[in-house]
């Protein structure tokens, strides 16, 4: 198993479809919430990354990454159901991290699924929020903060 960066468009069509059968067709999220300015291939260029993760040479899960507040926020991480319960989340996760520190970034966010928070506090993530629901779901607000600059809790949305 593996990462990348994507670099293509038919890397994000991929990544897309990933996206689409699991948070749309899955989950229930509405297409035109699943999907925004940021999964343009010209978003790319400069305001957001977006990862593949591989599992015998097949993508098996995405995720991305944008600057909000300061803060690297991990986003749309989900994998295909065939291919859950390899370790493909940690990977995808540690990814975001390692690309939003080579960025100078030390302070993470996501916005984790409740049935997920589990899996982000065992990668160091802390929930900063009361559940509030986004798509339909139940979430939380997660934290990390890699260097001693404050709590990194001010200012996140």
């Amino acid at each position: 198993m593996y990462s990348s960066i994507i670099q293509t468009q038919a890397d994000l069509t991929i990544a897309l479809q990933i996206r689409q059968q699991v948070f749309v067709e899955e989950q229930g999220t509405p297409m035109q919430d699943e999907f925004d300015e940021f999964d343009d291939f010209d978003a790319l260029k400069n305001r957001v990354q977006h990862i593949l993760v591989y599992y015998n040479e097949k993508p098996a899960g995405t995720g991305r990454l944008r600057t909000v507040d300061g803060f690297a926020k991990l986003e749309r991480i989900c994998i295909l159901p065939p291919y859950r319960k390899f370790g493909l989340g940690k990977v995808i996760v540690h990814t975001l991290e390692e690309i939003a520190t080579e960025l100078g970034y030390v302070r993470f966010k996501l916005h984790g699924q409740q049935q997920a928070e589990g899996f982000y506090h065992k990668l160091g993530y802390e929930t900063v929020s009361d559940l509030f629901m986004e798509d339909g779901i139940p979430h939380v607000l997660m934290v990390k903060v890699l260097a001693a600059e404050g709590s990194g809790k001010d200012g996140i949305e």
